[in-house]
């Protein structure tokens, strides 16, 4: 949490979202809404192979002036948090994920 710059003080791990992709961007959605009106943090996980459909889902699905954060390999030498706004996300490589490692998302204001 500290790593991501959100709120550390306040937030909730929802687990895995859903695999379907209408039922997950709902539930993005969803997840989003709570962020943004309550400052509460919203983490969730998936599984190594399905990181880059979410992170994808993530950038199509959340405004862009959302804050997300995805930190892979936490328990490596080589762990990496990049937390920075839909926005720039958008713009820039989606390099965050790999398919080979766990990873935590978090989304927040």
């Amino acid at each position: 949490m500290a790593a991501s710059g959100l709120n550390g003080q306040n937030f909730a791990f929802v687990g895995y979202l859903p695999q379907d992709a209408g039922e997950r961007q709902t539930r993005i959605r969803e997840l989003e809404a709570l962020a943004l009106r309550t400052g509460q943090t919203q983490l969730f996980i998936e599984t190594p192979y399905r990181n880059v459909a979410l992170l994808q889902a993530l950038v199509q699905t959340l405004q862009h002036n959302t804050r997300l954060a995805v930190a892979r390999g936490l328990t490596l030498a080589t762990a990496h948090v990049r937390s920075e706004t839909v926005k720039s996300w958008r713009t820039r490589a989606q390099s965050a994920t790999d398919e080979r490692l766990p990873a935590v998302f978090a989304i927040g204001r």
